[in-house]
């Protein structure tokens, strides 16, 4: 399995090490800048790509609103990724029905 090409965080992964650290690896760091930077690097398609972040936060709020998948009850991985898989079909037929 091949790393991510991106990592999209929050302000608290703003630091220049683990930019540095994260570059070696090849993975791009996503994240708007703290207030005490005074240079801002980049421009506004990274940030543009953050904002767009929260879909799956959401998608991940609304699974946690299915308790057979939040205690884990599944013993099984395979019948615990098809009960992922309904809950995910559940939140769509919510969202567009």
């Amino acid at each position: 399995m091949e790393p991510p090409r991106r990592l999209i965080g929050d302000k608290a992964y703003d630091s220049d090490g683990l930019d540095r650290e994260l570059l070696a690896a090849g993975i791009e760091l996503i994240a708007p800048h703290r207030a005490h930077r005074r240079q801002p690097s980049g421009d506004g398609r990274q940030l543009r790509r953050y904002r767009r972040r929260w879909k799956v936060e959401r998608l991940f709020a609304g699974l946690h609103n299915f308790r057979r998948l939040v205690v884990r009850w599944e013993r099984y991985p395979e019948n615990f990724l098809g009960f992922v898989h309904l809950a995910c079909i559940l939140i769509l037929l919510r969202r567009y029905l």
